[in-house]
């Protein structure tokens, strides 16, 4: 929504002077609206809006501040005005958008008379309301913040500087950087949460953030299309870091302040503090399951074959049959894990939630063939086969008598289980990359001569995708196109209800930056128009530990739909 006619000059009436309606509070009431003119939703200060003129309204605006909303009655209006008063004396044109998640206090109401615009999505969730504000903003710069009056909107200039000096795609308002007022954030929070949190997420996803969960940030248009964010929840406040590294944005941090909030909060901190752990930790199987895995295979295997020749004195404690025991069980418990983070590594990729694959990853789907799996599946098989075929021997000439050969016996079952775990996994990999019939095709290579045909320049409809050359199981993971080339284009079909994708040129642009998946689902899992895109190209500059990651950074997954947040 934009003005109605052209509006310059003075204030209005009913903002001229400090804005004290609406209970501002402290000090931050003080905030001059003068040379600003509002009408409806949209605050022009030395730029222009015109409803009159033709065109797009993301081209006539720069800015939209979109704010979450559930019973914030008491301080969403203080908000709204303190936005619109902050983008005036950035002296940029913008509208504020407040997404009603539901409020039964009358909420939107304020929020109109305050001069937003109110999109309403029934939906409840933080994710969903912050995708459905996305989607209807209206600016080239996006700046979110929640509706409590914590994040001071006044202030929206240093925000959006380097935005608008082009130095960064996406900005975070850090409250660690800037200055934490008495009484805004809880000593749990402060103190053991947020530091713990940030720090696992900085350590999983190689990111330098120092507070990966403000709720305060902006970052331009083109920036949300590659980010494809999708979280329903309270976790998009995690994938947004994580994304924005994913798809290589250049990120700044600019210090705020964080104020008391109005109103009872609505956070529940072990509820959701575990919701942001158990996002990161499924989107890094490297991490939970491959790494440790490893670890737990090698001392397995190593204390097996120490005790193999008999006990072990480590001085303290002499280690004996027990021991073999246990270590078998380790040994098999971590390959175990490792065959589960191989599984989970393609499910992510599939799905459009990779990682940024390093080693062992890369080494495992680069070599992987259902052949190879089976011959290695078959040779630890085989070999312990073949150590219980001695034991039996030894047993017949010992005329079936007492015989002490527990430790090679261990030995032999935990080479046998290896084996039988190797083969039967290496079919489940198979069928989960390749489907059950054709060539094999590594889960997530492509070749770079592939033709990249996406939904959006042909005119797709998001239908038009089947179900299965959509599904992992069916559609090639090294094949980026949902169809293929020699098929006709579809005729256009209306827009997806949560639009989300871009226009062909700047996906096509932002092709070449973004290591995120060209065809990934948008929000809710409702299909973007670039579904089924072609490779993407990299030609900006890697950061990788070894070769191998060079040769992972290709096509794009096939299209799924959204993985909703409660089942991350």
């Amino acid at each position: 929504m934009v003005n109605d006619s052209r509006t310059t000059g003075g204030p209005l009436p009913e903002t001229a002077g400090p804005l004290a309606a609406g209970g501002l509070h402290g000090a931050r009431a003080d905030v001059a609206v003068a040379g600003i003119a509002v009408t409806g939703t949209t605050v022009t200060g030395t730029a222009v809006a015109d409803s009159a003129d033709d065109g797009d309204p993301a081209d006539r605006l720069d800015v939209s501040v979109v704010m979450p909303c559930l019973n914030e009655a008491e301080s969403v209006g203080v908000c709204v005005r303190k936005a619109l008063a902050g983008l005036a004396a950035a002296g940029v044109a913008g509208e504020v958008v407040v997404v009603d998640n539901g409020s039964t206090d009358g909420s939107a109401a304020v929020a109109t008379a305050a001069g937003a615009r109110v999109v309403a999505e029934s939906r409840r969730g933080y994710g969903n309301a912050y995708l459905a504000g996305f989607a209807a903003a209206h600016g080239r710069f996006l700046v979110m913040g929640d509706s409590d009056d914590t994040y001071d909107f006044a202030d929206l200039g240093a925000l959006l500087a380097p935005l608008r000096a082009g130095r960064a795609d996406y900005v975070l308002g850090s409250r660690f950087a800037g200055e934490i007022l008495p009484g805004a954030m809880p000593w749990l929070h402060r103190y053991v949460g947020n530091p713990l949190l940030t720090g696992i997420l900085n350590r999983l996803f190689d990111v330098r953030s120092s507070d990966a969960h403000s709720g305060m940030r902006a970052f331009t248009r083109d920036a949300y299309r590659r980010m494809r964010l999708r979280c329903e929840g309270m976790e998009l406040a995690s994938e947004l870091v994580i994304a924005a590294r994913r798809a290589e944005l250049r990120i700044e941090e600019v210090p705020i302040t964080y104020h008391p909030r109005v109103g009872a909060s609505k956070l529940h901190s072990l509820r959701d503090g575990w919701r942001h752990l158990r996002f990161m930790l499924l989107l890094a199987p490297r991490h939970l399951f491959v790494l440790p895995g490893l670890v737990l295979f090698g001392l397995g295997t190593a204390g097996q074959l120490a005790l193999l020749p008999g006990s072990l004195d480590v001085g303290f404690h002499r280690l004996d049959l027990h021991f073999s025991v246990l270590f078998a069980l380790i040994a098999i418990l971590g390959w175990q894990l490792v065959l589960l983070g191989v599984f989970a590594d393609v499910h992510n990729h599939a799905a459009g939630w990779q990682e940024r694959r390093r080693w062992p990853l890369t080494s495992i789907h680069r070599r992987f063939t259902l052949e190879r799996g089976l011959a290695a599946g078959g040779i630890l098989f085989t070999v312990g086969f073949a150590i219980d075929c001695v034991i039996l021997a030894r047993w017949l000439a010992n005329s079936m008598g007492p015989l002490n050969e527990l430790r090679p016996a261990l030995l032999a079952m935990s080479l046998m289980v290896l084996g039988a775990q190797t083969a039967f996994g290496s079919f489940f990999l198979r069928l989960v990359t390749a489907g059950p019939s054709g060539g094999h095709r590594r889960a997530g290579w492509a070749p770079a001569t592939e033709p990249a045909v996406s939904a959006a320049a042909t005119g797709a409809s998001p239908s038009a995708v089947s179900p299965s050359s959509a599904s992992p199981s069916s559609a090639s993971p090294d094949s980026s196109s949902s169809a293929s080339p020699a098929d006709p284009p579809p005729a256009a079909a209306p827009p997806a209800a949560r639009p989300v994708a871009a226009e062909p040129d700047d996906d096509a642009a932002a092709g070449d930056r973004a290591p995120g998946p060209v065809g990934a689902p948008g929000p809710v899992g409702t299909p973007t128009p670039d579904g089924g895109a072609g490779p993407a190209t990299r030609t900006g500059p890697e950061s990788h530990e070894n070769d191998e990651d060079a040769a992972f950074l290709a096509a794009p997954a096939p299209v799924l739909g959204g993985i909703p947040a409660h089942q991350h």
